[in-house]
């Protein structure tokens, strides 16, 4: 595990805390963000390293693990978490949709809502660019957080993590627009396209 975290201590009182993840098969991020009013401020941001594991399902189940290991130790109110992009190659697709899924087992497993953001809609609230590359999203969650610049070149995919949990943020009043998952049955009923028969009943 490589992790990052903001010289700034927690408050005593706080509004909320919200977890971002970044899924991925060989490196997942995550950033956790604290919220106070219409202000957000870097609690901490890092990789899980899953290289080691040659194994898909160990893979899945170290995800599991370090998921809730953070939730349980930074207790976020709510999870926000990038959507799986399409790929032209089927198999990573749908190895990307196995690691979403565990990380969202994990929160859905410690009471934690869900949120789900598509990659273009993070870019878009971070920058105003849809299109925006990832340099240019950590660059600017780094001067809107104010967070050690040397961080930017180690953890690109925490600072995608911290991305999707400040993108929440800005989108906290109009949490309609957003897939919003209460539990197993809410997460089911809102993604039957995902959700086999089997796993149905």
């Amino acid at each position: 595990m490589v992790f990052y975290t903001n010289n700034t201590t927690f408050a005593n009182v706080m509004e909320k805390v919200i977890l971002g993840i970044d899924p991925g098969t060989n490196i997942m991020g995550y950033g956790v963000i604290k919220v106070q009013g219409n202000k957000a401020e870097m609690v901490t941001m890092g990789v899980i390293d899953l290289r080691k594991f040659g194994d898909g399902y160990l893979k899945l189940g170290h995800i599991f693990e370090r998921v809730t290991g953070i939730i349980e130790g930074y207790l976020p109110d709510e999870m926000a978490i990038e959507a799986p992009f399409l790929n032209k190659n089927v198999q990573t697709t749908l190895k990307l949709g196995r690691a979403q899924g565990t990380a969202i087992a994990a929160a859905i497993q410690r009471g934690v809502p869900v949120h789900e953001y598509a990659p273009m809609k993070i870019k878009m609230a971070i920058t105003g660019n849809g299109a925006a590359s990832k340099e240019q999203v950590a660059g600017m969650l780094q001067r809107m957080l104010k967070f050690d610049k040397d961080a930017l070149s180690k953890f690109m995919d925490a600072t995608d993590a911290l991305g999707a949990a400040y993108c929440h943020f800005m989108q906290m009043n109009r949490p309609e627009s957003q897939a919003h998952y209460k539990g197993w049955k809410d997460f089911i009923v809102k993604n039957k396209e995902k959700v086999s028969k089997t796993c149905q009943k």
